[in-house]
């Protein structure tokens, strides 16, 4: 009898093109040897030109989804992305801590490891969301998390801190920490002019730099999503936090490696290197 593998839940919105959302998150717990679970919060219309609209899931949708999976197959690590509106974020964070995911109180660790990665800027660095659900993820998720991954533009927004060097980006970390997550991977991929790609990870005491290499290449759809993905994979294997985002590092850099064209537009990373002989 194969055995029973762990499990990862993505709490997150559909991308129809299958490179980012709930689509990457599936793909990269396969291919890290975790079953996906999966709460669905909103149906988006895209491709790799842009996204054209969305429909959201209705916020009891979706904790029916993330209880009904909780309390019969159990979740050992949990992430969130794509969570559209206030309310549904407000709903999400209400319904975590009734099935014990991520941190309450002041407890530095938390039931069921959670990874927040705060979908809130397009590629293009755009707003995503209203002031009212930044203000929801602030509040709401970050405290519940034990990790927090956004990208530059989205540290921008979240905290007022531009990022355009290590001591900047030094600072982001502390800003966003005093929202209340235990960890915060502030992602460099966004500073062009960096040769290399530098992720600093930090809980207010340790600031840990990830350096990958910067890929020539315009298919990074769906990259934050993946690396996200591969980090709750290995929290929900036992792994510690700066562990566990280092595994993410190396699963995302490979994946921006071999990235493919697809559509017209932005092409996907790819997580199918694992996959192979």
């Amino acid at each position: 009898m194969t055995p029973t593998p762990r499990t990862a839940l993505t709490i997150a919105g559909s991308d129809s093109g299958g490179g980012a959302g709930i689509q990457a998150d599936l793909r990269t717990f396969f291919a890290c040897g975790v079953h996906g679970l999966v709460a669905l919060t909103a149906v988006t219309v895209q491709n790799s030109l842009g996204v054209q609209g969305f429909a959201e899931i209705a916020p009891e949708t979706v904790t029916a989804q993330i209880k009904a999976v909780a309390v019969d197959m159990g979740v050992n690590a949990a992430k969130t992305g794509m969570l559209a509106t206030a309310e549904i974020i407000q709903a999400v964070a209400k319904t975590l801590d009734e099935v014990r995911i991520g941190r309450t109180g002041s407890a530095k660790e938390a039931y069921i490891p959670l990874v927040v990665d705060p979908v809130a800027a397009s590629m293009h660095g755009d707003a995503l969301l209203r002031e009212e659900a930044l203000e929801a993820i602030r509040t709401e998720l970050f405290p519940r998390a034990n990790l927090i991954t956004p990208n530059l533009d989205e540290v921008r927004l979240l905290s007022g801190v531009r990022v355009t060097d290590k001591a900047t980006q030094r600072e982001a970390a502390k800003a966003l920490l005093e929202f209340g997550s235990s960890w915060v991977l502030v992602k460099g991929g966004h500073m062009y002019d960096n040769p290399q790609c530098i992720d600093l990870l930090s809980d207010g005491t340790e600031f840990i730099e990830l350096t990958g290499p910067r890929y020539e290449t315009d298919n990074t759809h769906g990259g934050g999503d993946t690396m996200a993905s591969a980090i709750t994979a290995s929290l929900a294997k036992g792994l510690d936090m700066p562990e566990a985002v280092a595994e993410g590092k190396k699963f995302i850099d490979r994946c921006v490696a071999e990235s493919y064209p697809l559509g017209g537009g932005v092409g996907p990373v790819s997580p199918f290197w694992r996959l192979s002989p």
